[in-house]
């Protein structure tokens, strides 16, 4: 059997790295594209409300100062002392409608040159709320909390230029809290290394562990092909190794299982067709003698004609016989075999079927009668096929005793099952036997026969949901017992194909 080979693109290892390298990146993109900005948010925003939390606790001197009225370097001194006591930049903005904004006072510039922006200064003035924002000046993020003072400013000055003083009723003075982001930045930077650092040892030791890992269970699945290949060839003798605790076990477990199983089978089939074939070739044989015997004598006498028929019809029926139980076991086999499901008067069952052997009884001097428990007993399965079981088991109490036995029906039923018991006080079953009775073409050395017949009564009793068993019998005789599903069971039968009554 030719195996197309699997290229190295399309195998579990090669596939099985391929998904945790994409795992892993993801994951590692996630973090870096996703948790790593949000955290520099958060972060940013934190900054700036501590800046605003600052303002609003610190700032109040400022504040009565501007109201008031100061000079110039009296308030750059006070701007200056109070950024000191809050450790950020003060600014202090005057605006007016239609100009830039001007710097009053900053405690880290002593001219009026505004280098930020402070864009959350307009926002705080025409709000009259405090506002906050970050600003890029240069190279670095500047976090800004502006608060609105109000009032008006009445000029221009720098230190010490005269009197600023809020007044004439309209916004005017914003003081601005200002700090460098740049740690904050360092600390998402520091991040984002660290990040791409753990994330590449990551990645390195996921693709290592999958492959190593991808490499381990490919190996075991190359294995289970190995063995499967050879029992797809006809190899059942090498057991399919099962180790690990996992998916794959069972899936080991499972072909072994059906390994032994095909295993079994192929055994059966090969006696099968051994024993098919001693069996008609006895009977076969016989026929082609006697066909002989006519062609070297056309014109045998009255008593040789009769006994010419009378072995030839033997052996016909013998074939009949033969050729109905192979096919019976065929069927049953391949689950092709229709059971009607209905229900079945045992006792009545019994009697039919004695009065069918009671000619061949009176023949073999003996008796086949019924033994009913004094009550009614029913099953539910196949009548035909119940009665094709009792056949077969009295037929072989006929055949495999003395003389002037009695053979006894014994019909019985409970809530929980139906069994009809046959039974006779001949010689019994040898001891050596009674593992083996129920295979198929199983024949003890003194008895003749096919060896069918009890094989086809089991596998029939067990089609529709029940079984035939040796009972365990003290003293001489044999006991068989078929057990049958009660009436109005309404579990399906294991096998088979169950129909509804006619």
């Amino acid at each position: 059997m030719s195996r197309r080979p699997v290229s190295w693109l399309d195998s579990v290892r090669t596939r099985l790295v391929v998904l945790f390298f994409a795992i892993t990146a993801t994951a590692i993109a996630f973090v870096y594209l996703y948790v790593v900005p949000q955290l520099s948010s958060r972060l940013e925003t934190e900054r700036l409300e501590r800046l605003e939390r600052q303002g609003g606790e610190e700032l109040g001197r400022l504040r009565s100062a501007a109201r008031r009225g100061l000079e110039q370097r009296e308030l750059a001194a006070l701007v200056r002392r109070t950024a000191a006591d809050v450790d950020s930049r003060i600014t202090l903005l005057g605006l007016r409608e239609g100009e830039p904004a001007f710097v009053i006072a900053d405690s880290e510039l002593e001219s009026e040159a505004l280098d930020p922006e402070y864009p959350a200064a307009a926002g705080a003035a025409a709000a009259n709320d405090v506002r906050s924002e970050v600003e890029r000046v240069g190279g670095s993020r500047i976090g800004e909390a502006a608060f609105p003072v109000g009032g008006a400013v009445p000029g221009r000055g720098r230190a010490g230029a005269g009197r600023a003083r809020a007044g004439g009723g309209e916004p005017g003075w914003v003081i601005v809290l200002s700090a460098p982001l740049d740690d904050v930045e360092a600390n998402v930077a520091l991040v984002r290394r660290r990040t791409l650092i753990a994330g590449g040892i990551a990645l390195a030791l996921s693709l290592l562990a999958a492959y190593v890992a991808a490499g381990y269970h490919a190996r075991r699945l190359r294995r289970l092909e190995s063995a499967a290949a050879r029992v797809a060839e006809g190899d059942f003798s090498v057991p399919i190794p099962t180790g690990g605790n996992d998916e794959v076990r069972q899936l080991a477990e499972t072909l072994d299982s059906m390994r032994r199983r095909l295993r079994g089978l192929e055994s059966a089939r090969r006696d099968f067709i051994a024993n098919a074939s001693h069996e008609l070739r006895t009977p076969i044989a016989s026929l082609g003698g006697f066909v002989e015997l006519l062609d070297e004598d056309p014109e045998p006498d009255a008593a040789s004609r009769r006994e010419f028929v009378r072995t030839m019809r033997g052996q016909i029926e013998r074939l009949t016989k033969l050729s109905t139980d192979l096919l019976d076991l065929s069927r049953l086999d391949a689950d092709a075999l229709t059971l009607r499901d209905e229900p079945i008067d045992l006792t009545g069952l019994a009697g039919e079927v004695a009065m069918e052997f009671a000619a061949a009884a009176e023949r073999h001097d003996a008796t086949v009668k019924v033994v009913a428990g004094g009550g009614e007993a029913h099953a539910q399965a196949d009548r035909a096929r119940a009665a094709q079981i009792l056949r077969i088991l009295v037929d072989n109490a006929l055949k495999h005793t003395a003389p002037g036995t009695e053979i006894a029906i014994s019909p019985a039923s409970t809530a929980t099952e139906a069994r009809v018991t046959v039974s006779d006080d001949g010689p019994g079953i040898d001891p050596r036997s009674r593992d083996r009775i129920f295979d198929r073409f199983y024949t003890a050395d003194s008895v003749s026969g096919s060896g069918l017949g009890l094989a086809i009564a089991r596998e029939l009793a067990r089609a529709m949901g029940g079984d035939v068993i040796l009972d365990p019998r003290r003293g001489r005789g044999a006991s068989f017992s078929v057990i049958l599903p009660p009436a109005g069971a309404t579990e399906a039968s294991p096998r088979g194909h169950l129909g509804a009554p006619a």
